[in-house]
């Protein structure tokens, strides 16, 4: 009997360990980088372009077209100087 209490406790204390890793490594589910949007947004356009696309909610996202590693990507104009929050 007293096994079986100890087996359960060491149960739910590993559930309770675990359970936030298994939350945090979700996260990860999500791309990096820009949406593909982003670069459609900017085809036959310049640096400097302002352009604009739907965003995931359907919202309209006002941008501007930058080179970023060698690409032109459309750069939301209210973008955190760090890039997008994590």
């Amino acid at each position: 009997m007293k096994s079986l209490h100890a087996f359960k406790l060491s149960l739910i204390l590993t559930f309770i360990f675990y359970m936030p890793l298994v939350g945090c490594a979700s996260n990860n589910d999500r791309p990096k980088g820009p949406p593909p949007e982003a670069f459609t947004a900017c085809e036959n356009q310049a640096a400097g372009d302002v352009v604009s696309f739907k965003g995931r909610q359907g919202e309209d996202i006002a941008c501007t077209c930058q080179m970023k590693e060698g690409k032109l990507v459309a750069v939301p104009d209210n973008m955190p100087a760090g890039g997008p929050p994590q």
